[in-house]
């Protein structure tokens, strides 16, 4: 396993963070989850963000930020817990109350418009990940110029994919996780949400033994940098080559569905297509009023006529008025 903390790398950029990521999906309930703990050293800063996908199309949230001077024997955030153990498994653990709301969408203006808030839980989670494949590191087989244009989405990026177990429960309604694909990440670097140009990734498994994880930042001149893998038969394979065949969006920039042209690192062609479900989109301005919109949700998948489901995420720069000829 990697390690789990990277002071030695750290620059004097007050962005410079490091993450640590859990998506999973169970099919048979029909809930899912991703969660985030992000620690910027520089601004002695710890957040979390927790989303719960319902299987009656409803999301809850649960979102904190708090002061934090050192997270190298601790990786939590106030209710908040990804925990690491000695035999490199992890388990994660949330105890407190959520906001739900019936429109995925609304998720974002509860702040300001409380009214959009249809429940309030207490949600507890004990899940337990044991890892089916190698970690794989993004940037050792991404060319130099991917590099270079995925530096603002951060320097080190790391996968790994589990099977979940565990349960999930929301006041009185228990779901027990069983054989639940999930996946984690791990990153360090400077993440710029709103100069970054436009991103998307895609966590995706088709079963025990066949899984895909492609990326990729689209820069505002139109290159791309490129990264991800392919878990096939008990192997990590790196993707070479990923492009954008199609994307349709709303008017209002939110997206639809996408294809995506893939080569590996062994020339082996594939073709994914994408279609996304409920969105949570999450947005960030800075200090220019420069706003981006991330997008988390689960999708549906198929790779050359294998069918899929997983993470659907995109980050997009609106563009202000000024900029629209």
């Amino acid at each position: 396993m990697e390690p789990l903390v990277h002071f030695n790398k750290i620059t004097n950029h007050p962005e410079w963070n490091e993450s640590y990521y859990l998506a999973f999906y169970d099919i048979k309930n029909k809930i899912g989850g991703v969660s985030r703990l992000g620690f910027k050293p520089n601004k002695q800063e710890g957040m979390t963000f927790f989303f719960l996908f319902l299987p009656d199309g409803s999301v809850a949230g649960y979102h904190h930020i708090k002061k934090i001077k050192d997270y190298s024997n601790s990786l939590k955030v106030k209710s908040m817990i990804h925990n690491c153990h000695s035999d490199a498994k992890w388990s994660y653990h949330f105890n407190d109350k959520m906001i739900f709301v019936k429109n995925s969408e609304d998720l974002p203006k509860v702040r300001e418009q409380p009214n959009l808030i249809s429940n309030i839980k207490n949600v507890n989670i004990d899940l337990n990940f044991n890892p089916i494949n190698e970690v794989y590191e993004y940037s050792k087989y991404m060319t130099k110029e991917s590099l270079e244009l995925g530096k603002k989405a951060g320097d080190k990026h790391w996968e790994q994919i589990a099977i979940i177990s565990g349960k999930i429960k929301i006041s009185n309604d228990v779901y027990k996780i069983e054989k639940t694909l999930g996946q984690r990440d791990h990153t360090y670097g400077v993440r710029d949400w709103t100069g970054v140009g436009n991103w998307f990734y895609y966590v995706v498994w088709f079963n025990e033994s066949l899984a895909i994880n492609p990326a990729a930042v689209i820069a505002d001149d139109g290159r791309v940098s490129t990264g991800g893998f392919m878990f096939k038969k008990g192997k990590n394979v790196p993707l070479k080559y990923i492009k954008i065949l199609e994307e349709t969006i709303r008017e209002d920039g939110m997206p639809i569905s996408s294809k995506l042209s893939i080569i590996d690192f062994f020339d082996n062609k594939y073709i994914l297509k994408a279609h996304v479900g409920k969105i949570i989109p999450v947005p960030f301005k800075d200090i220019e009023g420069n706003l981006s919109i991330l997008v988390q949700s689960f999708g549906d998948f198929d790779l050359d006529g294998i069918k899929g489901y997983g993470t659907f995420e995109t980050l997009r720069k609106v563009k202000k008025s000024s900029e629209i000829k």
